[in-house]
């Protein structure tokens, strides 16, 4: 229904029209004064561009996580509609699924990953990021993406999940295709899916059992088919969606915290203060940055959202980045503040489809700024940091620092 026809029939209020493309590389540099524009036009806009409904205030992004069967995942997290065309690749059981469905493979998923396992794996992963503090002391200068938030996550969660040294290579390119291949058909979404075969085929291996290395989260996961939890065709799909969410969210969210603990040298000396504020200094990272920018829903009926209709069939764009920073919800919330409560940022989704690897992400980035709080007394940013740029994530391609021993 266009909004012309809405001011005509005396109904619910005309929805905005913006010609705003939230795909566009301009857009991913700097995607702050669009939100404002988005959140001030009103609680849901239309994206003529794309033809979908956006929703960029905090308000309405938590009520459509948090409605999985009006707001469905089964049609598609990305632009495209499973229910009009093919996936590109056997749908996740996980992001791409609705109850009672995905209930029981995300059931699974919450074992392998439960506070007790995480418990467990602390002291492996706190040693880890000793090590790689260690080896940055010894460089003073590197680049704070490449040789420390995509080196620790790799050090050590592919050991933990139990893959083979060899071909980890792909791990990083295999996360940014899939965030890059929920965006529109646009260029960085056709070069992703068309460089993708190796990726694709080096995942798709390594998550067969007969791979796996004994112990580990993927066997772990394997083991469920035994008890008959699960079938031997949705486990390698379970460890693959285990893939793309124990990495991708944990190198951006450890990217972004580094580069705004080095932005504002008030927060770092804060932390160094008080290390123990390292869990709270990367969630405000999270929340600050949102690695997750973006991600869509599709309509199972018509429904009424902040005062609007939308109609069945209709793919929602949430904007989790700018919800994250919507003055409605937060105090100052373009001041990056470790001492701020978080709880309740969308950054990791909200409701039933929270980021399945928020447990390990939450670890990894609270065991590695602990780690670089202690034994670090300044960080410099050296070099022009470069974005990488892709359809759902915000993050760094790279990030040149010097660091000052404590």
């Amino acid at each position: 229904m266009s909004a012309a026809s809405f001011a005509s029939t005396g109904g619910p209020p005309a929805i905005p029209h913006l010609d705003v493309d939230p795909f566009a590389i301009g857009f991913f540099a700097d995607p702050f004064p669009t939100h404002d524009v988005l959140r001030d036009a009103g609680p849901v806009v239309y994206l003529d561009k794309w033809n979908v409904y956006g929703v960029a205030r905090y308000a309405e992004v938590h009520a459509v996580l948090n409605d999985p069967m009006t707001f469905c995942s089964s049609r598609g997290v990305g632009l495209s509609d499973f229910k009009k065309e093919k996936p590109w690749r056997p749908p996740s059981l996980i992001l791409e699924a609705d109850p009672p469905a995905h209930t029981r493979t995300r059931a699974v998923l919450s074992r392998v990953l439960s506070p007790t396992v995480m418990k467990q794996v602390r002291d492996r992963f706190a040693a880890a990021a000793e090590e790689r503090v260690d080896l940055l002391l010894e460089k003073r200068s590197f680049d704070a993406i490449a040789d420390l938030a995509e080196a620790y996550p790799l050090s050590i969660f592919p050991d933990a999940l139990g893959l083979r040294p060899e071909g980890r290579e792909h791990l990083i390119p295999y996360a940014s295709l899939v965030f890059n291949a929920f965006g529109p058909p646009n260029q960085l979404r056709q070069e992703a899916i068309e460089r993708s075969a190796p990726h694709q085929a080096y995942i798709a291996e390594q998550c067969q059992r007969e791979n796996l290395a004994p112990g580990g989260f993927g066997a772990c996961i394997h083991a469920r088919v035994d008890e008959g939890e699960i079938t031997a065709t949705e486990a390698p799909l379970l460890v693959r969606s285990l893939l793309s969410a124990g990495l991708d969210t944990t190198v951006n969210g450890i990217g972004a915290a580094v580069y705004c603990l080095a932005r504002f040298p008030d927060q770092w000396q804060r932390l160094r203060d008080d290390p123990t504020l390292a869990r709270n200094a990367f969630e405000e990272a999270v929340r600050f940055e949102s690695p997750v920018q973006t991600f869509f829903r599709t309509t199972t009926r018509e429904v009424e959202l902040g005062g609007a209709v939308i109609g069945e069939g209709e793919k929602v764009l949430m904007f989790l980045g700018a919800a994250n920073r919507d003055p409605r919800r937060w105090d100052k919330p373009d001041t990056y503040d470790i001492t701020r409560r978080t709880s309740g940022h969308v950054g990791f989704g909200s409701g039933i489809h929270m980021c399945v690897g928020q447990l390990v992400a939450r670890l990894e980035g609270e065991v590695m700024l602990s780690a670089l709080a202690r034994r670090i007394a300044k960080i410099e940013i050296t070099g022009e940091p470069k974005r990488r740029f892709n359809n759902t994530l915000r993050g760094l391609d790279s990030l040149p620092v010097t660091i000052t021993p404590a």
